[in-house]
């Protein structure tokens, strides 16, 4: 079956599509939506640094301009287009809030496309660690000021990241996916790259109660071996 999978940048939409591709899944395009500002709506990321991902991955991306009001909207007229091209489905790296869920399934159901959620209902813990088993590299990018301190930017998803995010968890209860707004990662590198992204120079912005990681300068390079 040829699919879309939705696009944030971040680990779990591209575990999810990795994982629909490894059960047969025929991913011709990824899809994104950004704001107004240029910037990724989920992840505060640079639109531009979205399509560095997917010329990285080498799947063609397409990305939307919209507002939370109209994010049903033209979500849903992606999804005509991509029709068009003999799409059927859509994957979706959520991962166990229903209300995310019940809103895949009413609005699949609506344009006719079959949802794929490879990620539902499986343990947070267990995905993060899979995501590393597999050689996915990320780094974190925004956090919540309630949880985490600012050094938390730029740390690399990895058995460390793991280990003070469970005493994390035994504090305050956190999410380990960030599922509830609490991080977000940028995927650098893995088994979809076909060249990995290295960033050269960032600087740290508080917004709104997060640090954000806003990435100023990076270059496509040759896939480290492992």
């Amino acid at each position: 079956m040829r699919v879309a999978a939705s696009w944030s940048g971040g680990k779990e939409s591209c575990l999810a599509c990795y994982r629909a591709i490894s059960e047969g899944f025929k991913v011709s395009h990824l899809l994104n939506f950004v704001s107004k500002d240029g910037r990724c709506m989920s992840h505060g990321l640079s639109s531009k640094l979205i399509f560095v991902q997917s010329q990285a991955i080498g799947i063609p991306i397409i990305q939307k301009e919209v507002t939370w009001e109209t994010y049903e909207q033209e979500f849903k007229i992606a999804i005509h287009e991509l029709k068009q091209m003999d799409v059927e489905g859509a994957v979706f790296g959520d991962i166990n809030i229903q209300e995310h869920r019940d809103w895949v399934d009413r609005v699949c159901s609506e344009v006719d496309i079959k949802p794929i959620t490879p990620l539902w209902g499986v343990d947070e813990e267990q995905i993060l660690i899979d995501f590393m088993s597999e050689n996915f590299e990320a780094i974190v990018v925004s956090v919540k000021t309630d949880f985490f301190s600012r050094e938390w930017l730029r740390r690399k998803v990895n058995k460390s990241f793991l280990r003070n995010l469970q005493k994390l968890k035994v504090k305050s209860n956190i999410s380990m996916c960030g599922e509830s707004g609490e991080y977000h990662t940028f995927v650098t590198d893995g088994p979809l790259f076909k060249r990995r992204i290295k960033v050269l120079e960032s600087s740290e912005i508080l917004k709104n109660g997060y640090w954000f990681l806003d990435i100023l300068k990076y270059e496509l390079a040759e896939k480290r071996s492992y």
